[in-house]
């Protein structure tokens, strides 16, 4: 799905009466923000219909020139990171959580005051070097809206999908670079965050209709394999204003990037975590208000980048983290977060050409 024609922003969280109508590319911060863009035409390819593009200029892009390799800065070194994990260990024992999930956030400079750098263009490196299910692009420049928006992702995870009154989950938990190396921890934690889901979806569907419709398939990616369910149910308001905006407080933020409980999972979170996450493990997508239809990615495997707060480079950021639970060891964990960063963070760096 593609988006052009910039006709207004709302924040939705405060005004979910924005969602009367219309179609509206949406970007959900992990911290509670949700801010959608509403466009007068959009166009869908058959064959691409999960991409998300909201633009208020032209959607071809030009060359991309990302940051130097060297240029990364992390929120939590090694050593931090690590005891972040033993911290959720801890928690675990004492029985605060059951898992919690601990993120860093990767950030390089780029771009200047003169101009903002080219989402499409980005978004055109990913497609190419790693396609991933969900991928999205939502781009408002300064200016344009009251909120502009520069966020470009390479999901492969699914956080909601909603047609004729029924809603789909699609959490990621467990992640290698080959099927034989996903091991009991990994089923684990994916039956954890399954059973999550399933109660946030509990709380907006008709009773009875919420059930499990895969339980820890096993998915390809480009370098990686995933475990991936799929919960579903059927919506028990009717779509319009109010019905959008309960199902969106319910949901948010993802299951599989909180924790559970995910009350006590965003506390560790929160006194763990020195950068906010920003869009990174919220959601990226689209609502069409008009035909009851949604698509919204988690926002993993996401890029956002913002302007200078002065003179000099803007800011290019990327989010990895890793799910911990009582049988997660630190080390191993660490090299969970640079397993997930490393492919996309060097297309990002590549080169033009």
């Amino acid at each position: 799905m593609r988006a052009r024609g910039l006709v207004e922003c709302a924040d939705l969280r405060k005004h979910p009466e924005a969602l009367t109508s219309g179609w509206w590319a949406v970007v959900a911060d992990f911290e509670g923000s949700t801010t959608g863009w509403r466009f007068s035409e959009t166009t869908s390819d058959v064959h691409d219909v999960t991409r998300t593009t909201g633009r208020s200029g032209p959607a071809d892009g030009g060359t991309w020139v990302g940051p130097s390799p060297v240029s990364w800065r992390s929120s939590l070194d090694e050593k931090a990171y690590m005891a972040a994990v033993r911290r959720v260990r801890a928690a675990v024992r004492e029985g605060e959580v059951y898992q919690a999930n601990i993120c860093r956030v990767l950030s390089a400079p780029l771009g200047s005051a003169a101009a903002e750098p080219d989402a499409a263009a980005l978004a055109a490196v990913l497609t190419a070097g790693n396609p991933a299910p969900y991928a999205g692009t939502v781009h408002v420049p300064a200016g344009a809206a009251e909120r502009p928006a520069w966020v470009v992702s390479a999901s492969p995870e699914l956080f909601l999908s909603v047609r004729d009154g029924r809603v789909v989950s699609g959490p990621i938990k467990g992640t290698a670079t080959r099927a034989e190396d996903l091991g009991a921890k990994d089923r684990a934690e994916n039956v954890m965050i399954t059973d999550l889901v399933r109660n946030d979806l509990q709380r907006v569907c008709l009773p009875g209709t919420v059930e499990v419709l895969d339980l820890c398939a096993v998915e390809q990616h480009p370098g990686l394999v995933h475990l991936v369910s799929r919960v579903g149910g059927t919506l028990r308001d009717p779509l319009d204003a109010a019905g959008w905006a309960a199902l969106l407080e319910t949901t948010l933020p993802p299951a599989s990037v909180s924790g559970a409980p995910k009350s006590s999972a965003l506390r560790l979170i929160r006194e763990l975590e020195p950068a906010p996450r920003g869009p990174y493990c919220g959601a990226v997508g689209w609502i069409d208000a008009d035909n009851g239809r949604a698509e919204l990615a988690v926002g993993i495997r996401t890029f956002w980048w913002t302007p200078p707060g002065g003179t000099g480079a803007g800011t290019l950021r990327f989010g990895t983290g890793a799910g911990i639970t009582w049988g997660s060891d630190p080390q191993a964990e660490w090299r969970e977060t640079e397993l997930k960063a490393a492919r996309l963070v060097a297309l990002a760096s590549a080169p033009p050409g």
